[in-house]
């Protein structure tokens, strides 16, 4: 699947590019309101942990029903504005490789399992995978990444 491959691309690839970003960037706040870059890379922690569970339940159950999540509670819980960058890349390169793990796992027919989520309708294990990616690439371009040069292994 499309999806496996960009994955995996950017856990190649997205790490030495994150750490090339100064202190003064990735903590930058730009209203009191906004998450500096830091925190949007830990929200984006929350969301590899959350969908991996996703991941993972739907193709071990029966139709999980499964909660949202207060992404801004989540991200002042944690207070990553105060957390270490480096460890931070990490950890993100770490979640996703394991939630590839698990997407790697998923035979073909598998990808139309559904679940829900909060109070969503069901949602094809294909679409929430595939919406993870789109709100990672979403997230990491705002945190300045180019992606447009990523070399999905095929």
């Amino acid at each position: 699947m499309q999806g496996v491959e960009t994955l995996r691309a950017l856990i190649n690839e997205i790490p030495p590019r994150l750490n090339k970003l100064s202190r003064s960037q990735v903590e930058l706040k730009p209203s009191p309101s906004k998450w500096s870059p830091k925190e949007e890379l830990g929200h984006l922690l929350d969301s590899a942990a959350n969908n991996h569970q996703r991941i993972v339940r739907t193709q071990l159950e029966d139709k999980p029903k499964m909660p949202g999540y207060d992404g801004n509670g989540w991200v002042d819980l944690h207070r990553y504005q105060q957390r270490n960058w480096q460890e931070m890349v990490e950890l993100w390169r770490a979640l996703n490789q394991q939630l590839l793990a698990a997407a790697e796992a998923v035979p073909d027919s598998d990808w139309l399992r559904t679940c829900t989520i909060a109070d969503s309708k069901p949602l094809t294990l294909k679409f929430v995978f595939e919406d993870y990616i789109e709100h990672m690439t979403h997230h990491l371009r705002h945190i300045g990444m180019e992606l447009d040069d990523l070399r999905p292994e095929t």
